[in-house]
């Protein structure tokens, strides 16, 4: 596991994109939508992201991700979170597909995709409180981010049609 404590303060500066939405199914971050990187290896399971306790949701698990930028596809989007976040190696991520949850005036994209070769998670900001490596069948055991907790059996199922990082 890797972890880090951060000031707040050291947080990247807001770029477009970056504030609340709000409508009748709650508030959401990121004005052009927000995506995910659900990355999985064949022996370590799914990287997750241990939430810093300030962030919304802290100390819950979730997925290295955030808004997106104009212009920018949720695919590219929670690539350059997840490197951002956690480190992960562009150059290495094979995307499988996406699962998109859209309530109208916002959507969250999770990419699904796998790496071949395992590295070493590392906190570039101060969003991660941790980073870990947890196989697919202990996830549910984690308190996880409500979004991915509802999401998680679905996303799951579908790891394991596609044959992905299950023992």
């Amino acid at each position: 596991m890797t972890r880090a404590s951060h000031d707040p303060s050291a947080r990247r500066p807001h770029g477009p994109g970056d504030a609340w939405v709000d409508g009748p199914q709650g508030r959401f971050w990121g004005t052009h939508g927000a995506a995910g990187l659900l990355v999985v290896h064949a022996g370590s399971g799914a990287l997750l992201q241990l939430r810093a306790t300030w962030s919304h949701f802290g100390g819950t698990w979730g997925l290295p991700g955030g808004a997106r930028k104009p212009d920018e596809s949720a695919v590219e989007a929670a690539i350059r979170e997840a490197d951002e976040e956690a480190g992960v190696p562009p150059e290495q991520v094979h995307v499988l597909e996406s699962v998109v949850h859209d309530v109208g005036y916002w959507s969250y994209t999770t990419v699904l995709a796998r790496v071949d070769e395992r590295f070493e998670p590392v906190i570039g900001d101060a969003e991660s409180a941790a980073l870990e490596w947890v196989g697919l069948d202990d996830v549910a055991a984690r308190p996880l981010h409500p979004g991915l907790a509802a999401s998680w059996p679905a996303l799951r199922d579908r790891l394991r049609e596609l044959d992905v990082a299950f023992g």
